[in-house]
């Protein structure tokens, strides 16, 4: 009967996650439909009366006719399920087509940078605090106190400048180059080559602050009762820094990858701009500039799905990592 009891309780809590999660896409996707109707004056004037696109009066309609359904919003929130996000009459493609097309690059860049940074981090940050107070200890927290001060726009271009334009080691722009290396191989290793630069970038930004606070958690585990005793045990060093200790040390650094998501269009927005790389900050930055609201209320809307979705994720691997968590729930 306890048994089942708690078994109910997880199911309320899992249910109110959901709840919560869907509460929040609703919330989200209202302010996106709403948005156009508190710009001041008519809406198409003030989105593209300054630029140097010029609507016929079929477009004009058309346009209206996407930030204003007649249906309400149901029938905006089905629009966004059947990817009817509207038309960028600046760039004259769909709005999915120009989102969908710059994702996956910000993924690719934003998900590699997160997970490189994260695993060698967290790795030295065990390391470093398994030899607390040696030279190698204070050499390595003095270091990456300092790297952790350098903003990612004075990374990314001294590695630009460097290694691009003085070595030529890797691309100055772009994701792939247009008539790359035949081949599957070939392609991926031309992807690889332009991916190089950005993706440094965001790892010497992000690595510093995962390696201080593993370092940290990690020197308050191992001062714990429960460590002294598996010592006592004779336990293998290796499995009681990595099985006893960094496990109880990595919530932290998973709380903090979700944190740092919660900034991925800014951080991508500005390391994209320098290394002119084709993903949805650099398409953020040109609908700002073309003043093409259709695209930047489709960015920021899925940037931010996109970023709850990964939140809700999040929870449900603290819940796993620490079963704490979800006992106390």
């Amino acid at each position: 009967m306890q048994g089942g009891a708690k078994e109910k309780r997880f199911f309320r809590s899992d249910l109110g996650l959901v709840a919560t999660f869907c509460l929040a896409a609703l919330v989200m996707s209202w302010i996106s439909y709403a948005l156009p109707r508190f710009l001041p004056g008519d809406f198409v004037t003030a989105t593209y009366g300054a630029s140097q696109v010029t609507l016929t009066a079929q477009e004009e309609a058309a346009l209206r006719a996407d930030q204003e359904p007649q249906g309400g919003f149901g029938h905006y929130l089905w629009r966004l399920a059947r990817f009817d996000w509207g038309y960028s009459y600046v760039f004259n493609t769909p709005v999915s087509v120009l989102f969908l097309g710059a994702l996956p690059w910000t993924l690719l860049l934003m998900g590699s940078a997160h997970i490189i940074s994260m695993v060698i981090g967290f790795v030295a940050g065990v390391e470093a605090a398994w030899r607390r107070n040696s030279a190698i200890e204070k050499g390595m927290v003095g270091g990456m106190t300092v790297l952790e001060g350098i903003p990612e726009i004075c990374t990314g271009v001294i590695l630009l400048f460097v290694f691009a334009l003085q070595l030529q080691w890797f691309p100055t722009a772009g994701a792939e180059t247009a008539y790359g290396e035949p081949g599957f191989l070939g392609h991926m290793a031309d992807v690889v080559r332009h991916l190089a630069l950005p993706l440094g970038t965001l790892v010497l930004a992000y690595f510093p602050g995962n390696f201080l606070l593993t370092r940290n958690s990690m020197v308050m585990v191992i001062m714990a009762d429960y460590i002294n005793t598996a010592r006592a045990k004779g336990l293998p060093p290796l499995r009681i820094r990595y099985v006893h200790a960094a496990r109880n040390a990595l919530l932290p650094v998973v709380n903090r990858f979700g944190i740092r998501l919660a900034f991925m269009i800014t951080g991508a927005l500005v390391v994209e701009r320098i290394n002119s790389y084709p993903g949805v900050g650099t398409l953020l930055y040109n609908a700002i500039a073309a003043r093409d609201l259709p695209v930047i209320q489709m960015v920021v809307l899925m940037s931010s799905l996109i970023i709850l979705a990964v939140f809700f994720a999040l929870e449900w691997a603290y819940r796993i990592i620490d079963p704490r968590i979800r006992h106390a729930r």
